[in-house]
């Protein structure tokens, strides 16, 4: 048994100040203050003095890091890219797809669903952030807003593709991405939904009415808003107009100053508010890494002063997840607690982890040490401490 102590823990929904925080077996038994519980006797305390305690950051969309792809890393690359995440404080991670040919697709999906196997029973994967479930973006997207997507290995959304990246990934997908105009689109929609997949709106050129036939259908989420999307306009609003009006989309963005400009960022979190807004990094392979050429699914992304580009059109990033909260607070001068529900809580919600993205007895125990302006000085990951 261990008890954590810090100056104060972020549920992320409510603040304890002078947090005690007991772990047994991986699981949270008890939450409450120091002044109204004693330490448990025989447990090992761990103080963080001035630190801030609060859940593991949950990424929903990353293509890799440290140098690898998640489509093409074995085990111990990923490994690799655990360890990397688990640095800026993200506990969990779904790692994402990206569009080539088909049977490479599936190939990976049955490799990621290994991965995510293996971590679900293996205790040696201590001190790494570890996948939960498969995003699977591409390869059902709008030929006009493919973004770095091959025009080649587009297909049609059909209930037989589906089924077959399905099979592969052994049910593990949690996440899709998919153009909601495509023909097909809306049976596919309905099918994934009926088979507890968040279906996520993106990389999509649809009119306002297609977005919403997509939310009838059953989406109820928009990848990178904004990003790869129909613009905004005051006469035709388009997907960007359903997404933004829509209580019942939740939706992310990438908030590394790139991508988006604050100003753009204060817009969708006026919009989506604290409940509904997520926090992405669709960071690559080169997160991590100097500048130079990386891998991104079958194509090489060249990656100077933070851009990623292929062709000149941005390609993923290299943001992290502490520094997404951290941009936040600064674009939109969110406090640190109200930030944090977008790296936690929330994605928690979108991807259904009923036992994570919060501190409380009975959830994993995932959770981060943070400076009280957002700097991540330990991760802690089952109950242990992640080495630096």
């Amino acid at each position: 048994m261990i008890a954590f102590t810090a100056n104060c823990l972020y549920t992320p929904l409510d603040r304890v100040d002078q947090p005690l925080l007991v772990v047994d077996d991986h699981v949270i038994v008890d939450l409450t203050s120091r002044a109204l519980r004693e330490i448990p006797a025989g447990a090992r305390v761990l103080d963080f003095g001035d630190a801030v305690l609060a859940p593991g950051f949950i990424d929903i969309h990353i293509h890799g890091g440290a140098g690898h792809d998640v489509m093409v890393a074995d085990a111990s690359q990923l490994a690799t890219v655990g360890r990397l995440l688990s640095h800026h404080g993200v506990t969990t991670y779904f790692p994402t797809t990206v569009t080539v040919p088909l049977d490479q697709i599936c190939s990976a999906l049955e490799r990621l669903a290994g991965a995510i196997e293996s971590a679900s029973v293996d205790n040696g994967s201590r001190g790494r952030a570890r996948p939960l479930g498969i995003h699977l973006e591409g390869p059902f997207l709008s030929h006009v807003r493919r973004g770095a997507h091959p025009l080649e290995n587009l297909l049609p959304p059909t209930l037989e593709t589906f089924n077959r990246l399905w099979q592969a990934a052994r049910g593990h997908i949690r996440i899709m991405t998919i153009a909601p105009e495509l023909d097909g689109a809306l049976e596919v929609i309905a099918e994934a939904a009926r088979l507890g997949v968040c279906v996520s709106m993106g990389h999509s050129d649809a009119e306002m009415k297609s977005a919403s036939a997509g939310v009838a259908a059953g989406a109820r989420h928009a990848t990178h808003t904004f990003n790869a999307m129909r613009p905004l306009d005051h006469r035709e609003p388009g997907i960007i107009g359903e997404v933004l009006t829509d209580p019942r989309l939740s939706a992310d963005i990438i908030a590394d100053g790139i991508h988006l400009d604050p100003a753009i960022v204060r817009l969708f979190l006026q919009s989506k508010g604290p409940d509904q807004a997520v926090l992405i990094t669709d960071a690559i392979s080169a997160t991590g890494m100097p500048d130079g050429s990386y891998r991104l699914g079958t194509f090489e992304v060249e990656v100077k002063n933070g851009r990623c580009l292929v062709d000149g059109k941005l390609a993923g990033s290299v943001l992290t997840m502490d520094r997404a909260v951290r941009n936040v607070m600064e674009f939109a001068h969110w406090d640190l607690q109200q930030t944090l529900r977008l790296a936690t809580l929330n994605p928690a919600r979108v991807a259904g982890l009923a036992n994570r993205g919060k501190l409380t007895a009975g959830a994993e125990a995932d959770f981060v040490v943070l400076s009280p302006s957002g700097e991540v000085r330990n991760t802690i990951i089952r109950g242990e401490v992640c080495e630096p």
